[in-house]
């Protein structure tokens, strides 16, 4: 019986979590984001829809966009974002991933950095032990693999450098959501 209890509980902790993303009005999906993650900086928006993993090892700086369906996976270490960072919809960063190597499919992971004024266009994907250099962007549907310098363009498969940014990054992100 008490397994049953435990294991209902689980169930009811991971409903609930789903069901915080879902709701329709910013302030109070906030309220529980705060609760959720390890830090949620000024003037961020989190869109519907976002799921997140291990939220306490996610700290999202000031003026960050977020937007729907991305998956921020915190199991296999830190996911920092940094101030002014815009993630598009269905982007996945990933910590955790499986050892190809590893003759028993042992779990590899690490953390994700992405610093400030980062863009990364739709269904961009981040694997583990990755930096995202400030000011870098990454092409829609690309797979970033290893370090991206700062002011960089990457695209493709795995994602490689195709050209340089030369904006001066002096704009900051102040989301207004009509659902505040």
């Amino acid at each position: 019986m008490r397994s049953a209890w435990i294991a209902l509980h689980a169930f009811g902790n991971y409903l609930f979590r789903e069901w915080i993303m879902y709701i329709p009005f910013y302030t109070i999906r906030k309220f529980f984001l705060k609760n959720t993650l390890n830090h949620l900086g000024r003037q961020c928006f989190i869109a519907m829809g976002v799921e997140i993993r291990h939220g306490k090892n996610i700290l999202i700086n000031d003026g960050s966009i977020i937007n729907k369906k991305v998956l921020l996976d915190g199991r296999g270490g830190k996911v920092v974002i940094g101030s002014h960072v815009d993630i598009a919809q269905e982007v996945n960063i990933w910590t955790l991933s499986h050892d190809p190597q590893d003759d028993y499919y042992g779990d590899k992971g690490g953390g994700v950095t992405i610093e400030d004024f980062v863009w990364i266009a739709s269904r961009a994907t981040i694997l583990p032990n990755v930096t995202l250099g400030r000011g870098c962007v990454v092409a829609s549907g690309s797979v970033v693999t290893k370090d991206v310098p700062p002011m960089t363009i990457v695209a493709g498969v795995p994602a490689q450098q195709i050209g340089l940014r030369k904006s001066q990054l002096k704009y900051r992100f102040n989301h207004q959501p009509w659902f505040r």
